[in-house]
């Protein structure tokens, strides 16, 4: 069931309607029935593997609280094995056993690694990461032990952030499932009106500039170096208006029933470096490889050596956890390297640092850092290494008139509306609260210029 559907729109209605008809002590269990069916939705199988990660984390965290020493060090690990090894085999079996017949065919050994037949599960990374960080908090003292199953499972389920984030702390969520929320009617017009942007970024934007990129990346050895640089470019903004516009969705959803979800996305393609747009994109799982990851590795307060080997580990992780495929990797590692090059220039030209930027010099940075971040983008869309290598050959090349699966008018209107977002990116970072009367504007706009094609959201797939 996708947020941009009809299924979905008389889902939310329903179980909306029903949450505040409801009494408070039975609203946890409409939620999670509501999260149960929305899940299922997609493929029913896919429950009973979230439930058994679901069962391992809750008693893993009562016997976290109950323990200390080594025994309390050994309830963590079989959590975390348990979340891991779900991710293993469901997302990285196929590429680690095929690389390493790979390699061993390489040296010579015939080596043969029975494949399995499954389907990845929906969002298996955004929950599964949701689940480690509960019980990494319980282990570190900052959570309580859920004991009610039902909450907890809901903390894991709950269904507007379920497949795609945000990536939720305990600390932040599971306490608001106790807590009464009541008909708030400005909440729910702030909450419905974040779910219309959320809707409109992908209908509308999302979704129509696909057109052009499905198009071009899908015939890449007949395409010119312009088409292909504003193929990349569409899908930078593509890619952002899909994902923020899920989390937007996801965060309106949750803010009509008095449920606050952090937020995700913050301006990216306005940051003045990429530090900086780490900061803005993604928020929830930046801050969680920062977290669990960045800061148990020593995080900054090491040696440089080790503190620039920090930031490498932390970039490849992130992108492999994006996807079971090379191109994932080079993808984190890019970023990476990035990274490494504005603190090592930073720490050498202090006048050049983004933090002093102003006037020229900041829409300079601006568009260099959204031109690093397309760049890598390419790699990220590509997934295979000759995909890759036709996409560099084929910039060269400029004397040619492909087909870009768009009229001139619709590529015009696709521009003017990256424009806009922009302009609403920047006004949005003011923190100016939403206008209402855009949004039967905004309505309009989806009716008339939304692309329904029940497109999938594309970080669905991880």
């Amino acid at each position: 069931m996708v947020f941009n559907s009809l299924q979905f729109l008389v889902f939310f209605g329903i179980v909306t309607t029903a949450y505040f008809l409801l009494a408070h002590r039975f609203r946890w269990v409409l939620l999670l029935l509501a999260s149960c069916y929305f899940y299922m939705a997609f493929q029913p199988i896919y429950l009973g593997i979230l439930g058994f990660t679901i069962v391992v984390d809750y008693y893993a965290g009562i016997y976290l609280e109950r323990f200390q020493g080594n025994a309390k060090k050994l309830f963590l690990a079989v959590s975390l094995l348990a979340n891991v090894g779900v991710l293993a085999v469901f997302k990285y079996y196929a590429f680690f056993t095929g690389n390493f017949m790979v390699a061993a065919n390489y040296f010579g050994y015939a080596v043969q690694i029975p494949q399995l037949s499954i389907l990845l599960p929906i969002g298996l990374s955004f929950h599964t990461f949701q689940a480690m960080s509960y019980t990494i908090e319980v282990y570190r003292g900052h959570q309580k032990a859920e004991r009610n199953f039902g909450i907890y499972s809901l903390y894991v389920m709950f269904y507007p952030q379920l497949v795609a984030g945000p990536i939720e702390r305990p600390q932040n969520l599971i306490h608001q499932f106790y807590e009464e929320h009541f008909w708030d009617t400005e909440r729910i017009k702030a909450g419905l009106f974040q779910m219309a942007q959320g809707l409109f970024k992908k209908v509308v934007i999302a979704d129509r500039l696909a057109i052009l990129v499905d198009s071009v990346y899908g015939s890449l050895a007949i395409q010119s170096g312009g088409n292909l640089i504003l193929a990349a470019v569409f899908y930078s903004f593509q890619i952002y208006c899909d994902f923020s516009g899920y989390s937007d969705m996801a965060i309106g959803a949750a803010k009509v029933m008095g449920f606050d979800l952090m937020t995700n996305f913050r301006a990216p393609y306005l940051a003045k470096s990429i530090p900086d747009f780490w900061r803005r994109w993604h928020i929830s799982l930046s801050t969680w490889f920062k977290d669990y990851v960045y800061f148990s590795l020593g995080g900054n307060r090491v040696s440089i050596p080790q503190w620039y080997f920090n930031i490498m580990v932390v970039f490849i992780i992130s992108g492999f956890w994006h996807g079971a495929s090379w191109n994932f990797v080079i993808w984190g590692a890019l970023h990476g390297i990035f990274q490494l090059v504005g603190i090592t220039l930073s720490r050498r030209f202090p006048v050049l640092s983004p933090e002093h930027a102003r006037g020229f010099y900041l829409r300079f940075l601006q568009l260099w850092t959204f031109a690093l971040v397309t760049l890598a983008w390419v790699f990220f869309r590509l997934p295979h290494f000759a995909e890759i290598n036709l996409f560099v050959n084929r910039l060269g090349v400029w004397n040619v008139d492909a087909p870009l699966g768009m009229h001139r008018n619709e590529i015009i209107l696709s521009l003017f509306l990256i424009v806009g977002l922009l302009v609403w990116d920047r006004q949005s970072s003011k923190k100016m609260r939403p206008k209402m009367w855009l949004l039967p504007l905004m309505l309009l706009a989806i009716y008339f210029l939304g692309v329904f094609s029940l497109k999938q959201f594309i970080y669905f797939q991880f």
